[in-house]
């Protein structure tokens, strides 16, 4: 799922904004993309929600929001299975807009 946020609706820098949601920053070791994670369960790594900064422009952030279900299935596979438009996801940006604007 994407969606944007004007820049100016953030009170403070992304990170801190983002950390506000539950969001921690991890690098992908096949991207050396910066992502963030909010894990759903204090105990595993999945499922988790996956947040990436796509681009930011003088005005706006746009983010992409997916939840991982699972790691990859096998070794050398970038592949995991993923939800990105179902109700959860959705209801995960609903969540975090707000948080974001404060």
């Amino acid at each position: 799922m994407n969606f944007a946020v004007p820049k100016q609706e953030i009170k403070s820098n992304i990170r801190e904004a983002l950390r506000r949601c539950g969001y921690f920053g991890i690098t992908n070791r096949f991207t050396n993309k910066v992502g963030y994670v909010r894990r759903l369960s204090q105990s595993q790594h999945y499922p988790r929600f996956h947040l990436y900064i796509n681009q930011e422009t003088d005005t706006t952030y746009q983010f992409s929001l997916h939840l991982d279900q699972k790691e990859q299935s096998y070794q050398g596979s970038r592949a995991h299975s993923a939800d990105y438009d179902e109700d959860t996801v959705k209801n995960e940006s609903a969540r975090i807009l707000p948080i974001l604007k404060n």
